[in-house]
């Protein structure tokens, strides 16, 4: 008879905890997130990238300023993951300078600047941390800029 109530007590409190609210996700990864949710939408705009699914993007590490206080390498993880989530998206690959040479009519290569637009502004409730997201599209053997973008926000300080 114990081991039973302590069996129902064990299958009640698994049940409780898997009914409970899941865990807020990691603030910076969110912000990260929404940002390159906003990137890949202008992406996969672009007419010169119609069908997205015959393309392949070459991404090449972004260029991140310091004060924001984020990694190049988590900028760059989550705008791959972005990328990677579209479905008949784009392929993608992490773009190497010995990459460089001729490219395939098909072969984008994809350049992010990150970079701060003002000093941190001080609300009552938090700061900000004005940003602009500049995206370069080009193919890899020639110099000039297909298409750019620019996409201007603030990130919550208190996120980051």
């Amino acid at each position: 008879m114990l081991r039973s109530l302590a069996l129902a007590a064990m299958l009640a409190l698994f049940l409780a905890g898997c009914a409970g609210q899941p865990p807020e996700p990691d603030p910076v990864r969110r912000a990260l997130q929404n940002l390159s949710d906003r990137a890949v939408d202008r992406v996969l705009q672009v007419e010169a990238l119609q069908p997205p699914e015959d393309q392949v993007l070459l991404l090449v590490a972004p260029e991140v300023d310091t004060s924001l206080g984020i990694e190049s390498e988590r900028f760059l993880e989550n705008l791959t993951r972005a990328l990677l989530g579209v479905s008949d998206g784009p392929q993608v690959i992490d773009w190497r300078p010995a990459m460089s040479g001729e490219g395939r009519s098909h072969q984008w290569k994809l350049e992010s600047r990150l970079e701060a637009t003002a000093p941190r502004l001080t609300l009552s409730d938090r700061d900000l941390l004005p940003y602009r997201l500049t995206l370069t599209l080009h193919h890899p053997d020639k110099e000039g800029a297909v298409w750019q973008t620019d996409i201007d926000g603030a990130f919550d300080a208190t996120a980051l």
